[in-house]
């Protein structure tokens, strides 16, 4: 078993340069925009509709259709299009 498959999101924010990831065990992520291009071109309140999936083992956009792990963010694996 992976030491990051445990990690889950409590809370997200995306600043206009940052996606925010606050995880349960008390760290919080941050990951340039630059890494998730739908998120980037994403207007503020379409990155603002998110759902925490997994109970906190994975994000989604709905509007956007982007999917993120946070297993995947604490490997440091760039979303690719």
């Amino acid at each position: 078993m992976s030491p990051h498959q445990n990690a889950c999101a409590q809370n997200i924010q995306c600043t206009e340069c940052d996606l925010l990831v606050d995880l349960q065990d008390g760290r919080r992520l941050s990951i340039p925009l630059s890494w998730f291009p739908r998120l980037q071109t994403a207007t503020p309140s379409q990155r603002e509709n998110y759902v925490l999936m997994g109970g906190g083992l994975g994000i989604h956009w709905p509007e956007l259709d982007e999917d993120i792990s946070v297993e995947g963010l604490l490997r440091g694996q760039k979303v690719s299009q």
